[in-house]
Order: structure tokens, then C-alpha cells, then sequence
């Protein structure tokens, strides 16, 4: 009876311990891509999820996202301001990622997790950085904020100072050579070749800032010349690795609809991820209509 009950507290011992690594994220690089690979060779969409709160990781999780990416963007989205304050000097974006994993790790219980790092970051040593989020529980990491969405002439002059999106391909060489799960966003066909080169695991073509909702961006490619962008970086990346898995995201693709359209109109495009789409727009929606349902009952 002794030994019955002595089993019985050490499998509830061992599921408890496994219930809390759950709980922080701890899955590793190898497991992670085998699961990605799984969905994408049983033919279903691999979808990725920006998460700005807790409560946004938590039910992107149970709506069966693949991948949770949290930065600092997403804590600016969700307090009601447009995703681009997350590359503006409003905080310290490496800082407010490890202060997000507080809030969100603890509530995932089985989806990797990626960090959004700063790679252009001067005040951090990026190895020991990376290092840092690994031991805090983080999968993997993306690159952002990016300089990427910077052009014209400050980009130039972000390039010529030692601020360039070559320091954001290094960080994701970085993290590939410390087993994280690497995803980064990339804005054009070389950029694309150069981050398989680096090891990127999952690639995200970035067509721009996400469209509709309050916030949303009103500038943008239209979905064909959308799909046509993300073609050309797809292939220059498989090019360098045949087995990397490219996703789209950004600009006009913003609802599922969008995706699809993108996903029928492109040749090995393996999903999608999205950070506004994913909750800044549902839920725009969903409290706006709760509350005109509310204020519609009468006395």
C-alpha cells in the first residue's frame, strides 16, 4: 500500500515538473522544427502569432497557432498605437521583451516561444543576451525591432554609422550556433539569401506594416504585388537551404482571407504570421461590438 502510494506522489511529482516546463516554454530547437516540418509535410498551414500580453498568447494558443513571437511592438499595439512605435525611442525594446516573458511564458503551455531581439542593440553583448533568453525559457528568436523597415535616406545613413541590418543577420547567426530556433524577418531577395546563410530555421517575408483596423497602415502593395515580393524572397532563400520554411506576412495580408489569397497565388509558401492580424485587429472587433451590444439594451 506504502509503495502504491509512494508511486502514485512520484508520477504526480514528474507530471507537475513537466507541467511547469510546459508552462515556462522550455522546448528546444530540435522539437520545435520537427513540429513545424510535421505540419508542413501533413499539408497545413504553419501559423505564427505576435502576442502583446498574456491574455493574447494564451488564446492564440488555444486557437492552435504554431508559434507565439513576443517584442516590444506588441506591448505598444496593444496600449492603442500604431506597431511602428516599437522601432521609435519609446523604451528599451531588448529590456521590455525579458519584462514581456513575465507575463506571457508562465501562461504557454505547449508552443515555443520567440523572442524579439534588438539585434542592432549598441548596450548589449549579443551572445550573452542570447544566452540570457534561452535560460529564461525562449525557443528561438526574431529580429525585431529591424532596421529593415527604415529606407530612404536615415536608413543610409543607419548602414554607413555601424546600425545596419547586417548586425541583425550576425544576431541570428548568433542564436543559430546556440541551438535557438531562429525566424527572422527579411525585406527583399538578399536579405533572404543571406539570413539562410545564417541559419534561419523559418524565414518571414515582411511586405510592411499591416493594414485595416484604427491603427492600421493606409499605405500599401496590393495583395498580387504582395505575393509577387514574397515569391522573389522565397526563392532566393531556398536557393541557399531547400529546406527552410518560408512564411508571409505584413501590408495588405491581414486577414485569413488574405493569407489564402497569398497562398494560392505563391509556390511553396508554407504559411503565415501575424502580429496585428493576430490580435490587434480581432480584438478591435470583439470590444467593439461587445460593447454596442451592451449599450443596445434598453430599460
Amino acid at each position: 500500500m506504502e509503495d502504491l502510494t509512494m508511486d502514485r506522489m512520484d508520477r504526480m511529482d514528474r507530471m507537475d515538473r513537466m507541467d511547469r516546463m510546459d508552462r515556462m516554454g522550455r522546448m528546444d530547437r530540435t522539437t520545435a522544427l520537427a513540429r513545424l516540418t510535421g505540419q508542413v509535410s501533413a499539408g497545413r498551414a504553419v501559423i505564427g502569432a505576435g502576442a502583446g500580453t498574456g491574455l493574447s498568447a494564451k488564446c492564440a494558443e488555444a486557437g492552435g497557432v504554431d508559434l507565439l513571437i513576443i517584442y516590444n511592438s506588441g506591448r505598444y499595439r496593444m496600449a492603442g498605437r500604431g506597431s511602428l512605435a516599437g522601432l521609435l525611442p519609446y523604451g528599451d525594446a531588448n529590456a521590455i521583451v525579458l519584462d514581456m516573458a513575465g507575463e506571457v511564458l508562465p501562461v504557454v503551455r505547449d508552443v515555443p516561444v520567440l523572442a524579439g531581439v534588438c539585434g542592432t542593440d549598441p548596450f548589449r553583448i549579443m551572445g550573452n543576451f542570447l544566452d540570457q533568453l534561452k535560460a529564461v525559457g525562449f525557443t528561438g528568436v526574431q529580429n525585431f525591432p529591424t532596421v529593415g523597415l527604415y529606407d530612404g535616406k536615415f536608413r543610409e545613413n543607419l548602414e554607413e554609422t555601424g546600425m545596419g541590418f547586417g548586425l541583425e543577420i550576425d544576431m541570428i547567426r548568433q542564436a543559430h550556433e546556440r541551438e535557438l530556433l531562429t525566424a527572422p524577418y527579411v525585406f527583399d531577395a538578399d536579405q533572404a539569401a543571406e539570413m539562410a546563410r545564417a541559419g534561419a530555421d523559418v524565414l518571414v517575408p515582411h511586405v510592411g506594416l499591416t493594414t485595416k483596423g484604427s491603427i492600421g497602415a493606409a499605405t500599401a502593395l496590393t495583395l498580387d504585388q504582395a505575393a509577387a515580393a514574397v515569391q522573389e524572397m522565397h526563392d532566393a532563400a531556398k536557393r541557399v537551404n531547400p529546406d527552410i520554411i518560408v512564411l508571409c506576412h505584413g501590408g495588405p495580408i491581414a486577414e485569413p482571407e488574405d493569407a489564402r489569397y497569398v497562398l494560392d497565388h505563391t509556390e511553396g509558401i508554407a504559411g503565415f504570421f501575424g502580429a496585428s492580424s493576430m490580435e490587434r485587429l480581432p480584438t478591435e472587433r470583439a470590444i467593439t461590438d461587445q460593447a454596442r451590444a451592451f449599450k443596445s439594451l434598453a430599460l
